[in-house]
């Protein structure tokens, strides 16, 4: 079983879905759905050559998918958790575990990858509700390409109308000192959300950034930034 045997995901198997909303706009983040993952599974090592089982260890819940590996006539296992603070059997949590696990196989790795897209107020429709902001805008990729490491170098996106909303291509030029600001600003805030966390549950850093293979907070994409607070926020605080 090796990495390179894994396809990068097409655009129609890819998900957009808010990651923050306000007044001013809204950014995304894109996803990979269970379905995309045993679709992979299917074509590159066959229905019959790989299996899921989920086991609850020390309170959270667990995915374990195996591939056969014919050359070494043996299963090959990828595990991973699916929240951090399991405690009902829900599909919801199942599928999460199932899908993270896919990653470790090596499938969806590079929409960690994603660029910072912001979607601009006059792009979408932004309501406040109940002293939140919402919208019923749906998105979606339309096209989607990937540098030879696997990187995504180009992207765009379109909305429920069919309007193109975002667009990033390879030959975008270099941010200019405005938008380089605002990453600067960005990382900034990342920092000082994952610190807070960190300080609550008593989680060590370098095990959120063993996770995602990245030596600093400032190398998470805006997917891992999300999936890393999501299990975070969902951890207990730590014993005082």
């Amino acid at each position: 079983m090796e990495n390179k045997k894994i396809r990068l995901l097409m655009a129609d198997e890819i998900e957009c879905r808010i990651g923050t909303i306000n007044e001013k706009g809204l950014s995304l983040l894109l996803y990979k759905d269970a379905r995309a993952d045993m679709k992979i599974l299917d074509e590159v090592f066959g229905p019959n050559n790989w299996q899921r089982t989920h086991e609850v260890i020390g309170g959270n819940l667990y995915c374990n998918v195996q591939i056969y590996d014919e050359e070494k006539k043996q299963w090959i296992s990828k595990m991973d958790v699916g929240t951090e603070s399991y405690t009902e059997k829900e599909k919801g949590q199942a599928s999460d575990s199932f899908k993270r696990a896919c990653v470790s196989v090596g499938i969806g790795r590079e929409l960690y990858t994603a660029p910072f897209i912001w979607i601009p107020g006059n792009k979408t429709s932004i309501q406040q509700k109940e002293g939140r902001y919402i919208t019923y805008d749906k998105f979606k990729v339309r096209d989607i390409e990937y540098s030879e490491k696997r990187e995504i170098i180009g992207l765009t996106i379109f909305n429920q109308n069919g309007t193109v909303v975002y667009s990033l291509k390879p030959s975008n030029p270099v941010p200019d000192g405005q938008m380089m600001q605002k990453q600067i600003d960005i990382a900034k805030d990342r920092i000082k959300q994952i610190n807070k966390e960190l300080e609550r549950t008593g989680v060590a850093l370098d095990t959120v950034l063993s996770r995602y293979h990245i030596g600093s907070i400032e190398e998470m994409s805006e997917t891992m930034f999300a999936d890393a607070m999501k299990g975070l926020k969902k951890s207990k605080e730590k014993v005082a």
